[in-house]
């Protein structure tokens, strides 16, 4: 079933959600069962599963490094095709710009309508780290836009190469990135959401945000978002503090700023456990808040422990 369909089948009421990343090759699934499981009493109607774009490692050969481009955490839509089946919930597959020519696009999203997955994330992706700004890759998408159109061109049985299938359309539900704070490459919020705008009207049927640790910022992101004529379903992300060094790390990585109340907060803790408290409660607050505004969906970004994400869970639904 697609993500907006799951919204208009709740009435009105708030669902839970939430995203997990692939194992490290080499790993067990079963490490990733074990956090889901303790999720599931809440009744997930989707997960989303991230992707991972290609990476740099140094190989020692003889006292010589020898670089080579790998994926680390490959098996994206493997993943979602086993949660899928095992746990009888809707999947959410992270398509990237980056990493992926055209092509290679087209195979997964192929794949996905195989196996019965109706619903695509898709997002430009971020700059390998080599890189200081995001590069094309060489016959992929430069943009978001472009590869929501191209998914959207599938839904109308147009494929690559002007291969036209129009008796075996696929029919994914596309969602894109919003960003309350602004994407950190946008020269102003008000030029962000022209670009969302842009999404939307090339096919996005919803939008899941960005991070964000004041509410006020969600609601006002909403309320310019409407005003321009988004009209899909705004879904908040919410991602609880874990640890000490999340105050550094977050804002520069993700351009975000975080409330000084909840930097207080963090910054008179001991030791990570009691942070971890911490950016529960701070979460339980901001998603009660949200949930009594009427949000569709309160998505969690797990990244792969779920103990903070049940007791917060427990909390509000």
């Amino acid at each position: 079933m697609k993500v907006t369909d799951h919204i208009k089948k709740a009435n009105g009421n708030t669902l839970f959600s939430f995203e997990i990343i692939p194992p490290v090759k080499g790993r067990s699934i079963q490490e990733l069962y074990n956090n889901i499981d303790p999720l599931m009493e809440f009744e997930p109607p989707f997960i989303d599963v991230t992707t991972s774009r290609e990476e740099y490692v140094y190989i020692d050969r003889d006292g010589l490094l020898d670089k080579k481009l790998t994926r680390m955490r490959p098996g994206t839509v493997g993943i979602c095709a086993s949660i899928k089946h095992k746990y009888d919930v809707d999947t959410v597959p992270h398509v990237l710009c980056g990493g992926f020519t055209k092509e290679e696009t087209e195979y997964l999203l192929v794949d996905c309508h195989y196996l019965g997955i109706d619903n695509v994330m898709a997002l430009r992706g971020d700059a390998m780290k080599e890189e200081k700004y995001f590069e094309p890759t060489k016959g992929g998408h430069p943009y978001a836009i472009d590869l929501i159109r191209q998914i959207q061109n599938l839904n109308c049985g147009e494929y690559l190469h002007e291969v036209v299938e129009t008796d075996h359309c696929a029919d994914f539900c596309i969602g894109a990135a919003g960003y309350p704070e602004k994407h950190l490459e946008a020269p102003s919020l008000k030029t962000d959401l022209k670009r969302l705008k842009e999404k939307v009207d090339a096919g996005a049927d919803y939008v899941v945000t960005q991070m964000f640790f004041d509410n006020k910022k969600y609601f006002e992101f909403v309320k310019q978002a409407r005003a321009i004529g988004i009209d899909v379903p705004i879904i908040p992300g919410i991602k609880p503090i874990a640890v000490k060094r999340h105050l550094q790390l977050l804002p520069p990585i993700f351009r975000i700023d975080l409330p000084q109340d909840l930097i207080d907060a963090v910054e008179v803790c001991k030791d990570n456990k009691a942070v971890r408290i911490v950016g529960i409660e701070w979460a339980i607050e901001q998603s009660k808040e949200l949930k009594a505004a009427g949000v569709p969906v309160l998505h969690y970004y797990s990244m792969g422990k779920s103990d903070n994400i049940k007791a917060i869970a427990e909390a509000v639904f």
